[in-house]
Order: C-alpha cells, then sequence, then structure tokens
C-alpha cells in the first residue's frame, strides 16, 4: 500500500531479498516508509522481520553469510551503492534492539557521546549539548542529569534502553529501527518507550519490529504483516486491524496461528 499522496517519502525499499547463503528469508519486499510516521512490522517469530530492519541500515551483511538483492532507498539514493560509507550511513539510521546494550565500561555520558566522537574530537561544549540534547529527547534527562559520569550499568532496565535510543539520536539520525525495544521490560518501562514514540515520531521516521499486536496497534501509523519471509499486506494500522485484505493476515492477528 502507498502512503498518502502527499506524504514526503523518506526510505524504501524495492523488490529486496535478504539471503544467509543461498537461502533467501526475505522474499522481493518493496515498502514506503513515509516521513514523520511509525511503522510497525509483525508476524510469527523467524518470519523475517528482523533481517528485513537489519537490511534497512545494512546491518544484514554483518552477519555470516548476509546479502541481498534489490534495492533500500534513502531519499532516492541506493543505500547499497558501492562509494556509500556504511558507518556514516548507520549515524543517518539509527537502531535500537531487543535488550538494552549500554557499553558496560562507559558512563551514562560516554555512552550517549560514543557516536559523536566516531569522525575524531569535537568541541566538549558541542558535544555536551548534544548529549543533552538526546537524553532529553530520550525523555531521560531529568533522571539522570546529576549523575551523568556514573555506569550506564547503574540505570534500570527501561532507563538503560531508553539511554540507547538516546545513543541512536545523538549523531541526529533521519530514521530510527526498533527491534523489539519493550522485549525485555516490564509494563512501566514499556509505557514509557510507547508515550516515548509518539513524540519522537515528529523529528523521525520510525520502523518498529514487535510481537505485541496490542502494541502495533497502539503505537503505529502503518503495520505491515509478515509471514515466511513474505511481505503478505501492509496498510493503515487501523484498517489492517479491523478489515485486514489477506486471510493470513486475519489469522494471525484473530490469534488461529502464530
Amino acid at each position: 500500500m502507498a502512503p498518502p499522496a502527499d506524504a514526503r517519502l523518506q526510505l524504501e525499499t524495492a523488490r529486496l531479498t535478504a539471503l544467509y547463503g543461498r537461502r533467501a528469508v526475505v522474499k522481493d519486499v518493496s515498502i514506503l516508509f513515509p516521513t514523520h510516521t511509525v511503522t510497525a512490522l509483525i508476524g510469527p517469530s523467524g518470519c523475517g522481520k528482523t533481517t528485513f530492519l537489519r537490511c534497512l541500515n545494512r546491518m544484514h551483511e554483518l552477519s555470516e553469510g548476509g546479502w541481498i538483492t534489490g534495492k533500500v532507498l534513502l531519499h532516492g539514493e541506493d543505500i547499497y551503492d558501492p562509494g556509500v560509507d556504511a558507518v556514516q550511513l548507520r549515524r543517518r539510521i539509527g537502531m535500537v534492539f531487543q535488550r538494552p546494550t549500554p557499553f558496560p565500561t562507559m558512563s551514562i555520558y560516554d555512552n550517549v557521546a560514543a557516536g559523536l566522537r566516531v569522525n575524531g574530537s569535537r568541541p566538549r561544549a558541542q558535544i555536551d549539548a548534544a548529549v543533552e540534547g538526546a537524553l532529553r529527547r530520550a525523555a531521560l534527562w531529568d533522571e539522570v542529569k546529576d549523575r551523568l559520569r556514573h555506569s550506564a550499568l547503574d540505570l534500570s532496565g527501561g532507563q538503560q534502553q531508553r539511554l540507547c535510543v538516546a545513543r541512536a539520536l545523538a549523531p541526529e539520525p533521519e530514521v530510527l529501527l526498533l527491534d523489539e525495544p519493550t522485549a525485555s521490560l516490564d509494563p512501566t518501562g514499556t509505557q514509557r518507550i510507547e508515550e516515548l514514540l509518539h513524540e519522537l515520531k515528529t523529528r523521525y521516521t520510525i520502523v518498529i519490529v514487535t510481537h505485541n499486536l496490542q502494541q502495533a496497534a497502539r503505537v503505529s501509523d502503518y503495520t505491515g504483516f509478515f509471514y515466511l519471509g513474505d511481505l503478505v499486506e501492509l496498510g493503515r494500522t487501523e484498517e489492517l486491524f479491523t478489515k485486514p485484505t489477506k486471510h493470513q493476515t486475519e489469522a494471525y492477528i484473530t490469534g488461529r496461528f502464530g
């Protein structure tokens, strides 16, 4: 399904197939991700959602035997072109993983600043401002501003995940990818992350993989249903959950298989 006619497209896949060696786990998928929207990817375990997500910022190629055919376009430019620097690309398309992954030997401050130091030194005042801004956007500043030099491991699980969001936001990406970001969190931590997504989409384009159908319904504008590597259906979230057009989609969201 195409996005609204007036939506400015930011990220797009064109007949994307992801493989491990000769085994295709994502098959010929084309999706348009409009700017300032949240797109949720749902489907049973092993259906290709996470692999697809990892293709969007070239993380898939870091997996053993991982490669793709087709295209991933950011503002119309193929991110897999030979001249594209993958490290720089991942600053533009940030990613947050299923479990909180703070750098264990670093302070809260240094965790957020890590991505800003990839290309050499910056003025301290500039880094300070970027760290504060990222922590504020991740709704964490007020909770950690007086202990920025403490270990990131001193934070709760939910705080650690928001710290990882802040770390991804510090380099000022255009797109934010989240792979099951609340899977290891308690209900309070989950609620904070979901509230955060509503705020962040005013600045970023967001793609989230989730097994939680209620979460997809709460946070997303669009939802795509994957099954056995195929994109079965993509549509506005409300319509997909109330009037799916494919039998497989209806069976999944009503719990008849999963």
